[in-house]
Order: structure tokens, then C-alpha cells, then sequence
């Protein structure tokens, strides 16, 4: 933000040497990046945060330094009266609230379009802001001054002489006043007359109704236009301006009048011609200032310093905040936010304020600050626990956009087969669906870290998955989820679940059951059941989709929710008695139909045994169809055998064995080889 000194002077006595100035204003907030001369003046470039939108007007950072110095502010006065003989009945339609929440349009008429006076003139271009003629240069002042973004229609070029706020058309054109044209999108908001666009709203006037030697008659806008949508249209159609720059770090809803009267008071003053009495304004009820509770001895605890009352007063008064005179002797008072500050909404924002204003220098380095420990949510140290599990097994972790767009979408979704939720508006660059499942998206960075440098990366992310209700009309649920891909093999992605599972603490076993899931080889998908609930599902990628992303070899995917792990999670670690007395291990090799997968044969296995189980590991498949048939396949398995409280005996091992034979027969149809 450039700022001219002899400008800034005529809002506040600037009685202080300049260089002390800018380095009080740095020390406040407000970053002093250089100071040079252009002719009599001095321009002052200052860094002005995005919080700060107030001070990207000369008036605003005079405000401060009057609040710095203890200074009176000077506000220009309206001196040029409205034409009571004639009455503006405009016609201003706003059909996009959403975009902009409040347009005035005021009428002056009889304008002569000439040079500006010399003042105006050295006054913007000493801030490097070329002129045009005594209207464009008007408005261009009144913005500088106030940070209030103005434009001047030749009213006689509005067709039907209306005004309408409303969304592009898709594919409609627009030759702006830098003379280039734009093709705009629907998404876009634009200021139209009966028939066209006129001006890219909050970001550029059109040509087609600019100001000219031949303007006589004027229609003057002032507006608030939604931050996050004039961004999106400045970056997509790469045109930045003075007022986008304003616009998307907010303006103040309830000085956008006194711009317009502003405006149209230097408008009078340079070019003549009479103000038309009245103001269409679409929206004149601006929304109440926020209010905030400061409790006084709270700037003690967190400063660590006393700071007078009387100061602190003066201080928030300078800057603005209300207070009731009632409750000015209370331990606690309520303060009205003004409305030029859209960042003081919090107790601790106030006492940031009181302390930049009184100076942060002026708190010792020293000084003790008391510092309540505070402890770790569970959630926090669950997710500590799942990261240092991903990391020791060789997994990077990744982190993607929550925003995917319908082929990334439709690659995976292990959670849901209802269609993904949608933004209005595209979030990203041809992306406006929230992702139904984390895996694509890491799919995705896995290929593309194989197309730049040929790296099999193993990811894994911790992020939300957004899933629709179960039935149309249900409210939609966030998930924190864990995802990962690798190129292991699918037992080791298994046993990396199992690892998360069992570091958290879960006191029961994980159960695989057989499904279908959409871009999973449906000879391995499985939903991974806790209990009765699916916390997860693990399988390989669908062939076809490894094709398409052009991946080498196969690829293992897993998700899990841990927001349902953590319900049954143990996060502080538990004594459990380990058996002093030996286990007995018994290898079976079990013949059994080629569609029985592992998990159904481990679960015959525990549901066997009782506590004398002490594990179970799977070791090898194997299958020889002239022996055992060709829809039969023989797993190779070994049951650990172990008694708490005393030795197994073998006798009582080959009973616990025969136990596990039986149970896989009557579950599975197994049969022990020979």
C-alpha cells in the first residue's frame, strides 16, 4: 500500500519526524518496507496484512497514527448539496445477493469532462496511479482515500437505463476498460444494463460505458461484493485491480454511503454538474456491529504487564469499539466492534489491539508469563500413535485436496455407492465434488510420483472423507479417515491395518468379510468389521485402474475410520500377564474349496478355542489339482497353544487341536491333509 505523507496530512497532524513514523506504524502492525521521495512528498510503502483492509486508504492508516499519537482524525466534509428540484428513480436489480450484499447508485448530471486540478493530479501520481480525466480520477481518489472501491458509469450508455446485479452468462463476453475482452462463466457476477455486462463487478469496468470526453451524465456505484467471489473471478480471469485487491480483503458495509457522497462531492468539485436527489440502495440495513466482552484483569494474564485503565480506554475508543458509559467502571465491559474492523470479534483480539497501540516494546522480555499446560485431546494422541505406525512401515505421508473433480470421484469408494456431495461453485479448477474416499486421491499422487521420477510411493493420509446420508433426505457425516495405497503385497498391507489396530489398543479382533467395492479386484475387497461394524475395507486396485493411471504392478488400498476405531480404542497403555509356562505350536495343513478365503478360516480357528489360543498364523497357500481336485486349495496354517496358569500338556494340545479341526470342517468344509 503506497501512501503519500503531504495526503496523509491533510486527515492528521503529522508533527513527527518521518522516519520515527515508520517505524512506530512497523512496530504496530503496519510493516514499513521503504520511504522515498517524489518531488515535495514522500511516498511510504506499507505492508498491510490481510485483516487489515481498513488501512488500504489514506484515512485508514491516519486513523492510526492518530490512535498511535493521540491525534485528532480529520474526516473530510460533504460540502455540495443534492438538486432538490430533481428526484433519482433509477432502477437497480440485484438477482446476486450472495455475491453482493449491498449496491447504491447515485445520479449527477451536467458534468464537463476535462483535466483534474493539480492537487489530485500530484496527489496520484506521487502513489503512482495514472490520470485520465477529472471523473476517472475522482473516483480513483475517493478509493485511495477511503479504501472504498467506486466506479462511474456514462449514465446515457446504460441500456434501458437499468442496472442489474446478476451471474454471467456462460460464454458471455465483456471488452473491459484495459481494452482486452474476457469470456465469463456463470459463476462470475457482473453489472449489466437491459441488455449486456458492463462491468465485471468488484473487479473492472467495461469499455462499452466508460467515461469519456463526449459524458455528461453519470450514474455513481458503490458497493460490497463477497471476498471470496471476487477472488475467484480476478484468478480466473487473471485481472487483478486496485478494487479486486479491496474487495477481497473487505470493505466496510456501513462507509460504502459516505464513499458514494464522498465520491460524488469531488466529482461536483472538479467536473461540476448537479447531484440528483435520492440514492437506490438494494440493501440500507447493514448488519449490527459485532459485540465483544473484555474482561480487564485477562490483559494482565496475557500480556503480562499492568496497563491503566484510562489507556486502555482511550485506546479502544480511538479505535473505535463503543462501549456503555455504564460500564466503564466494571471489571468487565461489552464493546461494539466498529464497522471498518471485521477481525476484532474475540476477547484476545481486543487485547492484541491494546497491546500493539501501547506498544510491544513495552513488555518486558523478561517478564514471567503464566502458561496453563494443556493436555492432549485422545484424538490427538491416537493419530500421534497411527503416524508413527505409517512411518516405521515405510509409508510418506501425503496430503490432498478435500475437493476432487468426477474422474477422481468415480475411481474408488469403498464407504458408500451414493453419488458424492457437491459444491455450488467449482472449489477447484474442474473439481467440485467432496471426496467420497481418500484412496483416489493418493492413487493419484502415487502415479504422478511415478511419472516424474519413477518412485513407488507408499502413502497414507489422515484426513475428513464426506459421506452422503444413507438414504435421500439423511444429513450428510464427516469422517476422519485413514487412507493409504501401496505397492506391497495384500498379507503386508494386512498386517500394517492389524499394526494400527493393535497400537491402538483394541481389545478385539479385526474380521474380514468378502464385498464388492467399486474399483477393487473383487477377488480381494473385504470390509474389515469391528465386531458388528465396519470400521474399514482393504483390497487391490481394479486392474483396469492401475491401467489407466499407468502404475507399475499392483497396487493395495485400505481406509479405515478412526473415529470408530477410537471408540474402542485403549490409548493408555494396559498390564496385561504374559504366561510364564511354554506354548506348543501346531502346523495344519488344511485342504479346503478354492473360494474359502483366509479370514473365514481363521475365524473358525478362534471361535474354536477359548483362551488356551494364543495366536494364529497363516503361512502358505498351495494347490495341486491332480491330488486334491481343481476347485481345492490346501492353507498351510500354525496355531500357538498356551495356558496362563499352567503347562499345556500334549495330551490336552491334541484335544484343542481336534476342537480346531472340527470347527473348520463344520464352518468351512476344511479337511487336514492325509
Amino acid at each position: 500500500m503506497l501512501v503519500s505523507w503531504k495526503w496523509l496530512s491533510r486527515y492528521v497532524d503529522l508533527s513527527v519526524p518521518i522516519d520515527e513514523l515508520c517505524n512506530r506504524l512497523s512496530l504496530s502492525g503496519l510493516n514499513h518496507e521503504s520511504t522515498a521521495p517524489v518531488g515535495d512528498d514522500f511516498v511510504i510503502d506499507l505492508e498491510v496484512t490481510s485483516n487489515r483492509g481498513d488501512c488500504l486508504g489514506h484515512i485508514g492508516v491516519a486513523r492510526e497514527i492518530a490512535v498511535l499519537y493521540d491525534k485528532q482524525l480529520c474526516v473530510p466534509v460533504i460540502e455540495h448539496p443534492e438538486d432538490k428540484n430533481r428526484q433519482f428513480n433509477g432502477s437497480v436489480t440485484n438477482q446476486m445477493p450472495a455475491a453482493c450484499s449491498r449496491y447504491t447508485a447515485r445520479m449527477i448530471r451536467g458534468v464537463k469532462i476535462g483535466p483534474s486540478p493539480d492537487w489530485m493530479i500530484q496527489s496520484l501520481q506521487t502513489i503512482g496511479i495514472h490520470t485520465v480525466n477529472n471523473v476517472v480520477d475522482a473516483t480513483n481518489f475517493a478509493t485511495m482515500e477511503c479504501g472504498q472501491p467506486l466506479h462511474a458509469f456514462d449514465s446515457d450508455k446504460l441500456a434501458g437505463g437499468r442496472v442489474v446485479v446478476r451471474p454471467a452468462r456462460e460464454g458471455e463476453t465483456i471488452e473491459a476498460i484495459d481494452h482486452h475482452t474476457y469470456t465469463l462463466d456463470k459463476s462470475m457476477c457482473v453489472i449489466a444494463d437491459a441488455n449486456d455486462a458492463v462491468a465485471i463487478a468488484g473487479v473492472m469496468g467495461g469499455a462499452a460505458t466508460e467515461v469519456t470526453d463526449q459524458t455528461t451524465n453519470l450514474l455513481i456505484e458503490s458497493a460490497v461484493f463477497t471476498p471470496l467471489s471476487i477472488r475467484r473471478t480476478a484468478r480466473r480471469l487473471k485481472l487483478a485491480s486496485a478494487s479486486s485487491y479491496r474487495f477481497e480483503r473487505r470493505v466496510d458495509p456501513q462507509g460504502v454511503d459516505w464513499a458514494s457522497r464522498r465520491v460524488c462531492d469531488l466529482i461536483l468539485q472538479c467536473a461540476g454538474g448537479k447531484l440528483v436527489s435520492g440514492v437506490v440502495d438494494t440493501n440500507p440495513a447493514t448488519a449490527s456491529a459485532t459485540k465483544v466482552t473484555l474482561n480487564f484483569a485477562q490483559i494482565k494474564r496475557l500480556l503480562g504487564i499492568d496497563i491503566d485503565r484510562g489507556e486502555v480506554l482511550r485506546i479502544l475508543a480511538a479505535l473505535g469499539c463503543q462501549a456503555n458509559a455504564a460500564d466503564l467502571d466494571q471489571p468487565k465491559i461489552t464493546l461494539k466492534s466498529p464497522s471498518w474492523r471485521h477481525d476484532l470479534t474475540r476477547e484476545v483480539d481486543l487485547i492484541e489491539e491494546i497491546a500493539r497501540i501501547h506498544g510491544y516494546d513495552k513488555i518486558p522480555e523478561d517478564d514471567p508469563i503464566t502458561v496453563a499446560p494443556s493436555a492432549k485431546r485422545p484424538f490427538d494422541v491416537a493419530v500421534e500413535k497411527v503416524r508413527g505406525v505409517m512411518m516405521s512401515a515405510g509409508f510418506c505421508e501425503a496430503m490432498t485436496p478435500s475437493i476432487v473433480n468426477d474422474k477422481t470421484d468415480g475411481l474408488l469408494s469403498g464407504w458408500t455407492g451414493r453419488p458424492a456431495l457437491a459444491t455450488i461453485t467449482t472449489m477447484l479448477e474442474g473439481a467440485r465434488k467432496l471426496r467420497r474416499s481418500i484412496a483416489p486421491s493418493l492413487l493419484q499422487s502415487r502415479a504422478a510420483n511415478w511419472a516424474a521420477a519413477s518412485v513407488e510411493a507408499d502413502l497414507f493420509e489422515i484426513a475428513h472423507v464426506y459421506l452422503p446420508g444413507a438414504a435421500e433426505g439423511d444429513l450428510p457425516s464427516e469422517q476422519y479417515t485413514l487412507g493409504m495405497v501401496s505397492g506391497q503385497d495384500y498379507v503386508a498391507v494386512k498386517g500394517i491395518v492389524e499394526a494400527v489396530a493393535g497400537r491402538l489398543g483394541l481389545d478385539q479382533t479385526l474380521r474380514y468379510v468378502p464385498c464388492q467395492t467399486i474399483g477393487l479386484d473383487s477377488a480381494w475387497s473385504v470390509r474389515i468389521m469391528l465386531g458388528d461394524r465396519c470400521v474399514g475395507y482393504q483390497g487391490e486396485i481394479d486392474p483396469k485402474v492401475v491401467r489407466d493411471l499407468k502404475l507399475p504392478g499392483k497396487v493395495i488400498a485400505a481406509e479405515l475410520s478412526l473415529m470408530a476405531l477410537l471408540e474402542y480404542a485403549q490409548l493408555v497403555p494396559v498390564q496385561r500377564v504374559v504366561s510364564p509356562f511354554p506354548a506348543i505350536v501346531r502346523e495344519l495343513n488344511l485342504i479346503v474349496a478354492e473360494s474359502v478365503r483366509w479370514s473365514a478360516l481363521e475365524n473358525a480357528v478362534r471361535a474354536a478355542v477359548g483362551s488356551e489360543l494364543a495366536d494364529v498364523h497363516y503361512r502358505e497357500t498351495y494347490r495341486d489339482a491332480k491330488r486334491d481336485g481343481d476347485d481345492r486349495k490346501r492353507i498351510l496354517l500354525a496355531v500357538e497353544l498356551r495356558k496362563a496358569d499352567t503347562t499345556l500338556t500334549h495330551a490336552e494340545a491334541d484335544a484343542l487341536v481336534k476342537k480346531i479341526l472340527d470347527r473348520c470342517e463344520l464352518d468351512v468344509g476344511a479337511k487336514l491333509l492325509g
